[in-house]
């Protein structure tokens, strides 16, 4: 479970607790919560001082830290990341590339202000709803994560089908319900039980969907090796390093599938979100068809 799933539990946990112990046993609770979360935060503030103080070693140290996503979401909740804004949003940019590869071209970072990261994308989207639903998801998902500081993301240059702005303002989600279903490209998966070890398929519209979990957290692919085209359902999966059983190829599911041996290749991402409403992919309206 990630940090902010973490976060949110809490707060609902919270919720629960006012009108079921009163006022009086939330207090007590959000200043317990607020005393551990405070005591970490401390224990990991002193730890990144040590490693500091040993100069280009305790860096290296610290940079090695970071690629773990719990304890780089840990140092991010508590702004001791070693990497400011502008570098962490640069990262997740280079990590989401691929998801925009046939959506549009390159994203030119412009900077955060006033908590706006704004982009300039260079291309376009088609004029396809599903790839706009595909661009969004992928550059406002990558920048949340990697800068909470970020309240907002701003993209120049996507078009869409009828008349809008120039700045487009991308939002947290699609609307719970309001726009779930074939006309908006997403599509709730069935039932795929609680995350695994193990790689499962799942259909949505004529498209088979092949779901990795990697610490918890969720990935979404066309179920298809991008070398020899063979199913990846039976496929190793090792921490976020994922084997075709077909072909042997290796491909990295955390980083948008890239391919560990050839980085020319690389699986064919799907925006996926869970809420309330389930397992959720957005799928290209070519797939639909």
């Amino acid at each position: 479970m990630t940090v902010r799933k973490v976060g949110e539990r809490i707060e609902e946990l919270l919720s629960l607790l006012r009108p079921a112990g009163g006022e009086k046993a939330a207090a007590i609770a959000e200043e317990l919560v607020g005393l551990l979360v405070g005591l970490y935060g401390d224990g990991l503030a002193h730890v990144v001082a040590v490693l500091a103080d040993r100069g280009e070693p305790g860096a290296a140290i610290l940079a090695a830290l970071t690629d773990d996503p719990l304890v780089e979401s840990l140092l991010l909740l508590h702004d001791l990341h070693p990497l400011d804004v502008d570098a962490r949003v640069q990262r997740a940019l280079d990590q989401v590339r691929p998801y925009l590869g046939s959506h549009a071209g390159g994203v030119e970072y412009l900077g955060v202000t006033d908590g706006i990261a704004r982009l300039r994308l260079e291309g376009s989207c088609n004029g396809c709803p599903s790839s706009t639903v595909t661009v969004r998801t992928a550059i406002e998902g990558a920048i949340m994560d990697a800068a909470p500081e970020v309240t907002e993301v701003a993209v120049e240059g996507m078009t869409t089908p009828a008349p809008a702005p120039a700045l487009l303002q991308i939002g947290r989600r699609p609307a719970d319900g309001s726009d779930a279903g074939a006309d908006s490209g997403w599509f709730t998966l069935p039932d795929i039980g609680p995350p695994s070890s193990r790689p499962v398929t799942a259909r949505a519209a004529d498209t088979t969907v092949l779901v990795c979990a990697v610490r918890g957290t969720l990935y979404a692919y066309r179920d298809a090796c991008a070398a020899c085209g063979s199913s990846m359902a039976a496929g190793l999966l090792e921490r976020e390093q994922l084997t075709c059983p077909g072909c042997g190829t290796r491909y990295n599911v955390r980083l948008a599938g890239q391919g560990l041996g050839d980085q020319a290749l690389h699986l064919d991402p799907l925006p996926l979100l869970t809420d309330s409403l389930g397992v959720r992919v957005a799928l290209p309206e070519a797939a639909r068809l």
